[in-house]
């Protein structure tokens, strides 16, 4: 069950959940992430946490992978079926393919631990900036876009930045913020080939490091949530060696 419900005073901006069973990690990080002024809902549960995110969403949340009875990709799994909330998972250096499991379950990042507080809290900066257009109430009638962003038509893609809407052949497709943000940048100049680095710069702003196993974890997680829109889905294309970029032949 939930834990706590803390927040500064005065009205925060954005709320973080974390999912820990480790409670000096949950009141380290909500003492740190308060200071920021954040607000900060704990739980140490998966479970509670689960029915908790669905019920009333934070902003982003934050989970352990390693819990008892449901663990964080038990939790990220179940998350996925019903939201594409942004998620970070806490991982321990020794787990490589918990790492990339997560991230192609539709995780937004991971950090390992013990973790520098800084480089999760620019991590967090990273990820808020660009979730903010997904929490706009939806309209079944697309609006001209806002200053916020310009909307990309490439084929049979449709992108609309500021409201983060994704659609293929007029069917939606459901991005999590990182997905979107690297498929924005490929699809912003088709047949131009991006980095690694490339597309890590326009994922994560700020300096913030990523590994390069990222970057292709989120591009296997695109194309197969686009493959479910379209069998045939082939619009972004590996270039050994060089990186990736979109064609929208």
């Amino acid at each position: 069950m939930e834990d706590a419900a803390l927040a500064p005073a005065g009205e925060p901006t954005r709320c973080i959940a974390l999912v820990d069973d480790d409670r000096n990690i949950l009141t380290t990080l909500s003492i740190a992430l308060q200071a920021e002024g954040y607000a900060t809902r704990v739980y140490s549960d998966g479970e509670a946490a689960l029915k908790a995110l669905l019920e009333n969403p934070p902003d982003l949340a934050i989970f352990d992978i390693k819990m008892p009875r449901m663990d964080g990709m038990e939790l990220l799994r179940r998350l996925r079926a019903h939201s594409e909330l942004p998620v970070i998972f806490l991982t321990s250096k020794d787990e490589e393919q918990d790492e990339e499991a997560g991230l192609a379950m539709g995780a937004d990042d991971y950090i390992a631990k013990p973790f520098s507080q800084r480089l999760l809290l620019a991590r967090i900066r990273a990820i808020l900036r660009r979730a903010a257009p997904e929490r706009e109430p939806s309209s079944e009638t697309d609006a001209p876009p806002t200053s916020d962003g310009q909307i990309i038509q490439r084929g049979r893609l449709r992108m609309d930045p500021s409201r983060h809407r994704v659609t293929w052949d007029g069917r939606p497709v459901s991005l999590t913020v990182t997905e979107f943000l690297i498929l924005e940048a490929l699809a912003q100049r088709p047949g131009v080939i991006k980095s690694r680095n490339q597309l890590m710069d326009a994922a994560y702003p700020d300096d913030v490091f990523v590994d390069d196993r990222t970057v292709d974890s989120h591009i296997k997680r695109l194309r197969r949530k686009f493959r479910a829109a379209d069998a045939e889905f082939g619009a972004i294309e590996t270039l050994y060696g060089a990186g990736y970029s979109f064609s929208d032949g």
